[in-house]
């Protein structure tokens, strides 16, 4: 089989690292969400995720300020709503009234949960020594929800250029691991 060569700019969807999260944030007006598809777990316990915003990102200066957000992960029910979020900048648009997503208190941080959304992970940012390089910022999480009435969550997965790919099929291998 012969291969092709592959445009760099488009790697990172053969890669993606994991599902479409609505980052939600406090303000002064009002809260703001947005979508980010860039992040990945680190650590177990405490459990750590790195997540990489821009400079551009509404979102970016008030996780630099708070520093404090919730990771709310939606299902594929929520792709129109997740899409127009992500297609939309905070600094001039409640993006939670304008698109009927509910902001529900949470336990431990001043962001809102996404109420609709099937999981909730509060955090706190633990370390920010390569948001200036690379714009990651290192989260802890300290408080998680889950619906349990979701069984097997169809969760959206960028794979760039506004394709996405919802997760499949689930299947059980022997893993050594606990």
């Amino acid at each position: 089989m012969a291969k092709r060569s592959y445009p760099l700019a488009r790697v990172y969807g053969l890669i993606e690292p994991g599902p479409v999260v609505l980052l939600s944030t406090a303000g002064p007006a009002w809260p703001d969400v947005m979508a980010l598809s860039w992040l990945m777990p680190v650590e177990f316990e405490p459990p750590l995720v790195a997540c990489v915003l821009g400079p551009q990102d509404y979102s970016y200066g008030r996780l630099r300020k708070t520093r404090e957000c919730v990771l709310n992960i939606p299902t594929v029910e929520l792709a129109d709503k997740v899409v127009a979020v992500g297609n939309c900048s905070g600094r001039d648009t409640d993006k939670f009234r304008t698109f009927g997503l509910t902001a529900r208190p949470a336990a431990l941080v001043a962001a809102p949960l996404v109420g609709e959304c099937f999981a909730n992970l509060e955090c706190r940012v633990h370390d920010t020594r390569m948001v200036n390089r690379y714009g990651i910022f290192v989260l802890e999480v300290v408080k998680a929800w889950v619906d349990p009435a979701v069984r097997d969550p169809k969760t959206l997965h960028h794979r760039g250029r506004g394709v996405f790919m919802v997760a499949g099929e689930s299947i059980r291998l022997k893993s050594a691991m606990k």
